[in-house]
């Protein structure tokens, strides 16, 4: 097995082919008549086929992005060394020996780069999916969170960064490309221009935001399981050796950012409706004063 992850011309594709798909279900009930339930439900599918063509189409821009950059991928590598170096500084744990306590157990290796390649787009389609179908009104609020904190991690990844199982000197072992599982191509030189986006880390931005969504909208003690899945996520980017501790840490806040600066945007419409619905009730109210001072 080469690949386990779809590239971005699959993803693409897909994604034209949910929009085209939202399109004719859209067009057809346009066209039929119907009762209100039938119509109801080909809106519900239409747009449930919709937002799952935005969130390919997402992923396809990720990883086309990987391809590009704004700056020449020659210190790619020294910026990795600088970051492993700053950590050591710093005091975090070296990831270098956390990998090595696992390489010696291959149903864990391959376990882990199973989840690093397919968990990270599988789990957030499904919660997505979940609160579209069964909690439209908080859907809309994690869909701009994905695609906000998502749009800003990709800015700054045009910023070429190794990821640390480039890093050979330093202790680590690409994990992945030695088990025949990796999700990237063919290295020319040792080096991919698509393996250069490692900061700061999707993976952990997409776990935490999936975690809190379903935390702050189920109910019942069983949501809380879902925070072993950023945990499991981190403990797998940091052993596969796709990530150092700081890619996940700035997408962390990358992640808080976008919450603050939401939580403001939709504090400042609630004061615009709030004035403007007092604006289009005063000259009702004005009325009334006049008829009973009238009486």
């Amino acid at each position: 097995m080469q690949n386990l992850t779809l590239t971005w011309q699959t993803s693409a594709g897909a994604s034209a082919a949910l929009y085209a798909a939202a399109f004719a279900v859209r067009r057809g009930v346009a066209r039929r008549a119907g009762g209100e339930v039938r119509r109801r439900r080909a809106g519900t599918a239409a747009d449930a086929l919709r937002e799952a063509g935005t969130l390919l189409a997402l992923f396809a821009l990720w990883q086309v992005v990987g391809h590009l950059s704004l700056m020449g991928t020659d210190h790619a590598l020294e910026r990795a060394e600088w970051i492993h170096r700053t950590e050591g500084e710093f005091g975090l744990p070296d990831e270098a020996s956390w990998q090595r306590a696992v390489v010696g157990h291959p149903w864990l290796v391959q376990g882990a780069n199973y989840y690093y390649a397919t968990m990270h787009f599988g789990v957030m389609l499904v919660v997505l999916l979940w609160l579209f179908l069964r909690h439209r009104a908080r859907y809309a609020w994690v869909r701009t969170t994905v695609v906000a904190t998502t749009a800003v991690c990709l800015l700054i990844q045009f910023i070429p960064v190794a990821p640390p199982r480039m890093l050979p000197g330093n202790g680590f072992v690409d994990l992945a490309e030695q088990y025949g599982q990796s999700v990237y191509g063919n290295a020319v030189a040792g080096v991919v221009a698509d393996q250069l986006s490692a900061m700061p880390s999707v993976h952990v931005a997409w776990c935490v935001i999936a975690a809190v969504a379903v935390v702050s909208v189920a109910r019942g003690p069983w949501r809380w399981l879902m925070v072993l899945h950023p945990v499991v996520t981190v403990w797998v980017v940091v052993v596969t050796a796709n990530h150092f501790w700081a890619d996940g840490l700035v997408a962390v806040v990358i992640l808080l950012t976008v919450y603050l600066v939401q939580a403001a945007v939709s504090g400042w419409r609630q004061r615009e409706d709030e004035g403007t619905r007092a604006a289009a009730e005063e000259p009702g109210e004005q009325r009334e004063r006049s008829a009973v001072q009238q009486g």
